[in-house]
């Protein structure tokens, strides 16, 4: 075994660094020299442990399991908007080829984009096992120990969880793997790692304070809240997919109607709004990945994320990727206020600036308008929070889970509640030039009727997926919809369909599932099988 081999596996074992990260509840100092034995016996320390695993779901690059070297950037968005009808790559023909690679199914394990999502999400895990495998032993509050056991319960879940979506079932590590045990790692089934979450969610859940139950400095991190979101998310997923566990839409039912009814949660007011820095940890949020901002740039040295500037114009102070598609644009009803807040068009005043959409620059003509922001000190250190879970995502899912249950009153009042938000919203900040005011929209009486309340079955499915598609477009939720429903293939240019076909398990399935492939070196040095067709 190669010398990086063996460091690469040694730190999946014992990754630890102590990082800054974001906002103020991530902002301490370590403290002296400290180790594992000693820890989870000081509470600043301990809290800094799980900072660290935090820290980790903030990176978009970075070198591979925090040593040695170095990988380019992965955002969700290149999987859950571009691999899918709702997203072109942008920029220039030639700018970022492995994102052209994920677009048209032409991707090998030497892909970088999937590399970086393998090597960080493991990083991820070895972080979540330090804490979990030191916390216990330690002299710390009782409570404080409860806590910070289930964020990193949860945390392992999360990077876990974008493993199985894109790869299939993974190794899972719980323990420290030495480096002569490589040949004894073993690729777990999909459902087994899926039950391998659940349990960590499920643990999350019991551990976890409310949302409410958490001082202000502390904001944005993990909840019972969350915990039992993502069950359902997963639930769900599987029920589409691999559904070996035998989940049910009465589970999907029953958290959602516990998140509902736990009063953490509401609608944000404004829809224009939820995406700008006051919608931050807003009552509408489950989870968002913590950013800052400081003169840092690339890299896990910087508290900011390089996801904005990848998305902006390119005539302001992006790279212009991630083009919303026509096909996007004519899901939109009539008047919709939420078109003007997802999408930039040539000639829009964009937070007091106009912004000119260059065809030789942009696949589209259309660019993001929710990652759009007053540009950072550092352009490649953007501030902006990434959503991860909303509340509108709760009610829709519940929706879903109601209407697969033959109750179609019920699933309509939910997603009525997301359109009469919807309706009201402004017009997106700064639609003026020299402004960042939120305008009022002026939406025409019987914008977004309420949904006829005869509908049912597939129907009625039809009206909650088109929801879903608006309501959280470019907020790379696409994929993974279309994959879990059956539509994905549908959606695609036929070459590029059957490509995926043939990247795809078909056996013992719900729908079909496609797979990306595994990074090259440590299917080898782990000796995992490959996925289908790579």
């Amino acid at each position: 075994m190669n010398t990086m081999r063996a460091t690469r596996l040694l730190a999946l074992s014992a990754a630890l660094v102590f990082s800054q990260s974001c906002k103020s509840f991530l902002d301490k100092d370590p403290i002296g020299t400290i180790t594992q034995g000693n820890l989870f016996n000081d509470p600043t320390n301990a809290v800094q442990a799980i900072n660290g695993v935090y820290d980790v779901a903030s990176w978009d690059q970075g070198p591979k399991f925090g040593v040695g070297d170095y990988v380019g950037q992965t955002y969700e968005w290149m999987f859950g908007d571009v691999m899918t009808d709702d997203a072109e790559k942008g920029s220039t023909p030639s700018d970022f080829t492995p994102l052209t690679e994920l677009k048209t199914w032409t991707m090998t394990p030497a892909n970088s984009p999937l590399t970086t999502l393998w090597v960080h999400s493991f990083t991820g895990i070895a972080r979540a096992n330090t804490v979990l495998n030191n916390i216990d032993a330690g002299t710390i509050d009782a409570a404080l120990k409860t806590r910070l056991k289930g964020e990193a319960y949860f945390l392992r879940g999360y990077f876990y969880f974008n493993l199985v979506k894109s790869f299939g079932g993974v190794p899972l590590f719980s323990q420290p793997v030495l480096p002569g045990e490589s040949a004894s790692v073993k690729r777990a089934s999909i459902a087994e790692t899926y039950a391998f979450i659940e349990s960590d969610w499920k643990n999350a859940a019991t551990m976890l304070p409310e949302k409410s139950g958490y001082a202000s400095g502390d904001l944005g991190r993990a909840t019972k809240g969350a915990a039992n979101g993502y069950l359902a998310r997963i639930y769900m997923y599987q029920l589409g997919t691999d559904n070996t566990n035998k989940h049910t839409w009465q589970e999907v039912y029953d958290l959602t109607s516990t998140i509902i009814t736990s009063n953490q949660y509401s609608l944000y007011p404004n829809y224009a709004a939820i995406h700008q820095d006051i919608g931050e940890n807003s009552s509408e949020s489950l989870f968002e990945i913590q950013f800052g901002t400081n003169n840092d740039t690339y890299g896990p040295i910087s508290i900011g994320t390089t996801n904005n500037v990848f998305q902006n114009n390119r005539k302001t102070f992006g790279y212009g990727f991630n083009n919303p598609t026509t096909s996007l644009v004519n899901e939109f009803e009539a008047n919709d206020p939420r078109k003007e807040v997802t999408l930039i068009k040539d000639g829009d005043v964009v937070l007091g600036v106009k912004n000119v959409v260059d065809p030789s620059e942009n696949a589209t003509g259309y660019l993001s308008r929710k990652v759009a922001i007053v540009p950072p000190a550092a352009v490649q250190s953007g501030p902006q929070n990434i959503r991860k879970m909303r509340y509108s995502d709760i009610l829709l899912m519940k929706a879903e889970a109601a209407a697969q249950l033959s109750k179609p009153s019920e699933a309509i009042a939910l997603v009525n509640q997301v359109r009469a938000r919807a309706r009201v919203s402004t017009r997106p900040p700064g639609t003026t030039v020299g402004s960042t005011a939120y305008d009022a929209a002026n939406t025409p009486a019987g914008t977004l009727p309420d949904l006829n309340a005869s509908l049912t079955g597939q129907a009625l499915l039809n009206a909650i997926w088109h929801e879903r598609r608006v309501e959280f477009a470019e907020e790379s939720l696409r994929f993974w919809d279309l994959v879990r429903t059956g539509r994905y293939f549908g959606v695609l240019p036929a070459a590029v369909a059957a490509r995926a076909q043939t990247h795809s398990i078909t056996a013992g399935v719900v729908n079909p599932i496609p797979l990306l492939p595994i990074e090259l070196n440590d299917a080898q040095t782990w000796g995992l099988p490959q996925n289908p067709g790579f």
